[in-house]
């Protein structure tokens, strides 16, 4: 108990220190016990050196984060992802976060790999380089390797020392502050404070396992290793564990480096049109898409083709979201607003009595301004963020996974203009819908995914009642964006809660205890 208390006070102490509750301020006021409470904390008795040249609100309260360490990171790369918890402008403001961190030493490097590998395998990397790249996780090593007799160039990833364990007990302390603010302050409730740690607990321990970012890494290379001009490096399993991460070094161009890229006569619009294209590819075609493609995991290699690294944050789609996801965009393209409308009703993302005229007519005052404007001002994702925008005012509910895709495809769409700024999404995108719901209305593909699903449900026919009840559940997770009741998450976020609580009823308790004793001893 007292642990937690500790850690409690020194992340509000960096808090109070920092720049963060000042900006906040400008965006949720927070009351005035909150205010008191922080300002006490503030007082130093060191002289802090004050730094002017980050200026505006949005890089002090990314500097203010970035300062606070690997949580603080990550807790706000999470909250960017999700604008529908925290608003369209801190949204903004968050996607800044750079997430770097100075690299730990070389010889704690060989230390995890010899703990992780063994010594034989240990033995085997030759030419092990200082860092090249550092963050808040993990930090990136060149080395060689002998597979099968032939020597490899890899990059070797190297979680930091005792992150996990630093990430768990300052998570588990933003979860218990998240609980005592939703107990005292009734708004906060809405915001579901305690459930946004808890996913965040989740899904940072799952990219703290480099083993599921390998795995990640894995399927994304089968699924796209047909794929002209794409290439993921490949995996090297027996290098590669908990906290090391083998796969095959990228000799390539970075492609924020537009200007090398041409001298080496790589033709840079024929690339910003194809990184649109599998991105839209990989998200339609196998509901499995890089959720991360900003400049700096883009290379192109020295045959040309596009490569894409760090494979921490990957997104999900199931067949039928993308079904409709490939029907609304190409809806939009035809400008066929009516049928947006028919879809969005047919795929329940809007309610069954909303008039298909009044929806198809809202369509419309998007779509048309877009149609408008010049090719290289229109933008699929600010389509998409529109479109979440107005069909919202008929109570669509939030969908969490096509808001990490809307997101993803404007930094899609912004690095490709950023090697051609003529790029037209719009006809960029067209043949890759089209090829895709040409594919899913194939009479063959039909009937072969008719025999499929039928030999399912005969096959688990007695078990039809507990697949129903359990598909409402899931129908209700991917509507709402919340823990689904009937999985270990959920059955964990429950007993964190129950564990908060006591500890509540513990510290009310020793507080009580404390206040007796004051009177007695005074």
């Amino acid at each position: 108990m007292l642990k937690k208390i500790l850690i409690l006070f020194k992340i509000a102490r960096k808090l109070a220190l920092s720049d963060a509750l000042k900006v906040v301020s400008k965006i949720h006021e927070p009351p005035i016990m909150v205010k008191i409470f922080f300002n006490l904390l503030s007082i130093s008795f060191s002289s802090r050196k004050v730094n002017n040249e980050f200026s505006t609100d949005e890089e002090k309260l990314c500097k203010s984060i970035e300062s606070m360490g690997t949580t603080f990171i990550k807790l706000g790369q999470f909250l960017a992802t999700r604008p529908d918890i925290i608003g369209e402008e801190l949204s903004k403001q968050l996607e800044k976060l750079q997430d770097k961190l100075p690299p730990f030493s070389t010889s704690n490097t060989k230390e995890i790999i010899k703990k992780n590998l063994g010594s034989n395998l240990y033995s085997s990397i030759i030419n092990l380089s200082e860092p090249v790249a550092a963050a808040s996780v993990a930090q990136v090593h060149k080395a060689q390797i002998d597979d099968n007799g032939i020597i490899k160039d890899v990059a070797i990833k190297i979680l930091r020392p005792n992150i996990k364990k630093t990430f768990n007990e300052e998570i588990d302390a933003l979860m218990l502050l998240a609980y005592f603010i939703e107990g005292t302050i009734k708004k906060t409730k809405r915001l579901k404070l305690v459930e946004v740690a808890f996913l965040l607990k989740e899904i940072t321990n799952h990219e703290m396992d480099l083993r599921f970012e390998a795995a990640a890494a894995n399927e994304y290379y089968e699924n796209t290793k047909n794929d002209l001009g794409f290439h993921v490096p490949k995996i090297y399993w027996n290098y590669t564990s908990e906290e090391v991460l083998t796969l095959d070094w990228v000799e390539g161009t970075s492609i924020r480096d537009k200007e090398i890229l041409e001298n080496k006569k790589i033709n840079t619009k024929t690339i910003a049109s194809d990184i649109i294209q599998h991105f839209l590819r990989h998200a339609v075609r196998d509901g499995f898409f890089h959720a991360d493609m900003h400049q700096g995991n883009l290379f192109i290699d020295n045959s040309g083709r596009i490569v894409p690294i760090d494979f921490g944050i990957m997104g999900r789609i199931n067949k039928l979201d993308r079904k409709y996801l490939a029907e609304i965009l190409y809806g939009f393209i035809q400008r066929d607003y009516k049928k947006v409308a028919e879809v969005h009703i047919v795929a329940g993302l809007v309610p069954q009595n909303v008039q298909i005229g009044e929806l198809a007519q809202a369509l419309r005052s998007i779509g048309e301004p877009i149609f408008g404007q010049s090719v290289k001002d229109i933008s699929g994702g600010k389509l998409l963020k529109q479109l979440f925008d107005v069909t919202a005012k008929f109570n669509m509910q939030t969908q969490p996974q096509l808001l990490l895709l809307q997101k993803t495809m404007v930094v899609v769409e912004g690095v490709a203009r950023s090697l051609n700024p003529e790029t037209n999404i719009w006809d960029t995108s067209k043949p890759v819908l089209e090829k895709w719901l040409k594919e899913t209305k194939d009479p063959i593909t039909s009937i072969a995914d008719t025999i499929k699903d039928s030999a399912e449900v005969l096959k688990r026919l007695p078990e039809l009642p507990k697949i129903m009840d359990k598909a409402n559940q899931a129908l209700t997770f991917m509507a709402s964006g919340q823990i689904p009741q009937n999985s270990n998450s959920y059955s964990a976020l429950k007993e964190k809660e129950l564990e908060m609580k006591s500890f509540k009823n513990q510290s009310i308790i020793g507080l009580l205890l404390l206040v007796f004793l004051g009177f007695i001893v005074f």
